[in-house]
């Protein structure tokens, strides 16, 4: 018998799954991972996460393992070249984002220090237990990714809307959106 799995994992998809149960919800504290994370949940608006799911392979290495100070360099050439390749979602304004994303993180990490810290702080520094019974109980947006949103938008962030950041929060184990039953619930 198949382990129980929160209901939106499609488990004819093996990468998904492995998505699943090895990273969706699991608190990072990488910085590296969690710039990625911002940058793919942003490719996403829009659009499926199984999407990017199977592009970020390809992601990775177009965009220099999401090395931040690699990516905030990256050239308008450069940028241009990926508005045609296939292996990746080929939306101008999404590309160039992944760079000014990178420039902007380079800026507030400039100002506020640990960008990691300064991310966590929105949910109070520590994961956030979500009671999720059923996909009715599953929400899209919260106060305080309307709050991180807010404030990446001022910092010059692009692609972070309140939905995506509450999807980069469920991501990278800000809160623990696992469904009652899930396998991955009490990871």
């Amino acid at each position: 018998m198949e382990p129980k799995r929160c209901f939106w994992v499609p488990v004819d998809k093996p990468l998904y799954v492995e998505y699943h149960d090895t990273e969706w919800g699991v608190p990072s504290r990488d910085e590296r991972h969690l710039f990625e994370m911002i940058c793919l949940e942003g490719a996403q608006a829009g659009l499926s996460w199984w999407t990017v799911l199977q592009k970020r392979e390809h992601y990775r290495k177009v965009f220099h393992q999401f090395e931040i100070a690699k990516v905030a360099k990256m050239t308008d050439a450069e940028l241009e070249k990926l508005v045609l390749d296939p292996g990746i979602i080929r939306h101008r304004g999404k590309i160039e984002a992944f760079r000014q994303n990178a420039r902007a993180w380079i800026a507030l990490r400039e100002r506020e220090g640990d960008v990691v810290k300064w991310l966590w702080s929105f949910i109070g520094g520590k994961p956030r237990e979500q009671k999720v019974r059923s996909r009715e109980d599953m929400k899209a947006t919260s106060p305080e990714s309307d709050a991180m949103s807010k404030a990446l938008r001022k910092a010059g962030f692009n692609f972070v809307g309140s939905t995506t950041m509450y999807a980069f929060m469920q991501a990278t184990g800000m809160v623990n959106d696992h469904e009652a039953g899930c396998l991955c619930r009490k990871k």
